[in-house]
């Protein structure tokens, strides 16, 4: 192995780890101290209920780990937002499965716990897997109730959504295994079918605090709204269970009995290993973001027996376009290619810079996929479209804006790997977050923004200088190339991986070497909803 390719490997690994020491911190959730709480109360956690929800020997993949990481720290942190989100299969059908945490402030709701719930939601939605919610929460964190409340994609959107799914025929099953007060009442009862837990479960609009300052009656939690209450006397949910894991075996048995619904058709073969060796991609990423390397071998490490049917091979060539099949499943693959190269005019084209050409290219892709309903799979790493006069004569905004429809319009559904940068309108291009890929995950290399770091901060660096010029006021370099420091360190920070995730602009943050699994579940899921036809809108030519 030659030194780069040394350097790479260790880099990648490191990266890895680093990633895999802060997942083992987030899956405590709340901490040892509150595990052990819960576990004295007889109640399993909201990992283990997942984990002995699904099916045995299989693996489910988290939605959203990373979310809240670093937020709200002045009012103690919110680990995974207090919500666990798995894609993981229950009686043999895969599913999207809600498990609040109890151990993060009981379970209340953060503005980023009503998000990641969102999410969960949309990919139901999309997908029209059935939801399973494993209910367990205070309700909204009080201190924050303005910031989770009110506005359109706050709280009260999960019932919204709880009724579409309902009307749209998407399964929803609720097990309150604890907590349930408030407006979170109505998520339970507006799915289609409830379970309540004895002793530990309980629903009700107003707690027994609340009514005695309300209307002055004297209650106990049980008598107002336990599992006896609302299965014997009130009607309200379908099953009583005794404990946790009958709660869960109940669930295993009504998901058992579901019929099948139409699916999407897309095209699947007997699933191949790549003949590359996939561990190989640590040695292919750069220990430097600038540094040039080729998707290609990348793609080759990813792709069912490391073939790829390229369109356009010769054309574009800053984007590979190319058929292949990941698992099995037939995918349209668009990927920023960073080796320096030369157009068919004889011009160098900069790798990871989307060109008129390559734009053009990928959007007659992107439409024939469509046509022959084959999903996509974006791979990112770009630093955006090209710039100058040249390319401003050339009609690069035509050209890009042809793209970005195709992306925008296409109804086949769309998978996203950040792989490394991810800028501009490039990510716009690319099916960044804005343009709804079905899933959209990052390699702990991945770095989102507007520009790239170096650049933002002389930029922000000379915007402060002249402002304090402006004033009367002079800097000297050293105390300017403080300030510089400092603007690239804020920007790194809020550039890398772990912001994106935190605020859920990426569902996870992956080992390269999972790329696979997330694609082939991903396609699976898909395959649930069949698809509109595809009207690519206006284009101009």
């Amino acid at each position: 192995m030659d030194i780069e390719k040394n350097k790479n490997e260790d880099t990648m690994k490191l990266l890895i780890s680093k990633m895999k020491h802060r997942m083992i911190k987030i899956r405590l959730g709340g901490g040892t101290k509150k595990i052990e709480k819960l576990h004295a109360r007889g109640k399993l956690t909201a990992r283990e209920r997942v984990n002995y929800l699904v099916d045995k020997d299989t693996e489910w993949l988290e939605v959203g780990a990373f979310a809240g990481f670093e937020m709200y720290e002045e009012h103690g942190g919110c680990p995974a937002a207090g919500v666990i989100v798995a894609l993981g299969y229950v009686s043999g059908r895969l599913c999207i499965i809600v498990a609040n945490d109890a151990t993060v402030k009981a379970g209340a709701w953060f503005p980023i716990t009503g998000k990641k719930n969102l999410r969960a939601q949309e990919i139901a939605m999309e997908n029209r897997l059935p939801i399973i919610y494993l209910v367990d929460s205070a309700g909204v964190y009080l201190p924050m109730q303005d910031e989770i409340f009110p506005d359109k994609e706050h709280f009260g959107r999960i019932f919204r959504n709880n009724a579409q799914m309902s009307a749209a025929g998407i399964p929803q099953i609720a097990a309150i295994m604890g907590s349930c007060v408030a407006g979170g009442a109505y998520l339970p009862i507006m799915s289609d079918e409830s379970l309540i837990v004895e002793g530990s479960g309980s629903i009700f609009l107003a707690g027994p605090y609340l009514v005695k300052a309300a209307i002055g009656e004297d209650v106990d939690q049980e008598t107002l709204g336990g599992a006896t209450t609302q299965t014997e006397i009130s009607g309200i949910c379908d099953y009583k269970v005794k404990d946790d894991q009958e709660c869960l075996d109940t669930i295993r048995g009504l998901m058992d009995k579901l019929g099948d619904f139409d699916k999407a058709g897309f095209n699947r073969e007997k699933p191949a290993p790549p003949k590359e060796k996939p561990e190989e991609i640590y040695q292919l990423i750069p220990y430097e973001a600038t540094r040039p390397y080729d998707m290609t071998e990348v793609l080759k490490r990813l792709v069912d027996d490391s073939e790829l049917t390229y369109y356009k091979k010769d054309f574009g060539k800053t984007i590979i376009c190319a058929y292949a099949r990941i698992d099995g499943w037939s995918v349209g693959i668009v990927a920023n290619n960073r080796v320096v190269t030369k157009s068919a005019k004889g011009e160098m084209q900069f790798g990871g810079v989307i060109y008129s050409d390559s734009a053009d290219k990928a959007a007659r892709f992107i439409m024939n996929c469509n046509q022959k309903k084959i999903p996509l799979v974006f791979l990112h790493d770009v630093t955006g479209f090209m710039v100058g006069s040249r390319s401003e004569h050339g009609g690069i905004i035509k050209d890009g804006a042809k793209m970005v429809n195709a992306v925008a319009n296409s109804t086949v559904p769309k998978f996203t790997i950040v792989v490394g940068n991810s800028y501009g309108a490039g990510n716009y291009a690319m099916c960044g977050k804005a343009y709804d890929p079905r899933l959209i995950v990052a390699w702990p290399t991945a770095k989102i923004a507007v520009m790239g770091g170096s650049q933002a901060a002389k930029t922000l660096l000379q915007i402060q200088v002249a402002s304090l010029k402006a004033k009367g006021q002079e800097i000297a370099a050293s105390d300017e190339k403080k300030l510089l420091d400092q603007i690239q360190n804020h920007y790194d920070r809020t550039t890398s991986p772990y912001y994106a995730a935190a605020r859920l602009w990426v569902d996870a943050i992956i080992d390269p070497l999972e790329t696979r699994q997330w694609i082939s579940t991903g396609i699976e899921m898909a395959n649930h909803s069949p698809i509109e036809r595809f009207n690519v809108g206006v284009i101009q030519t």
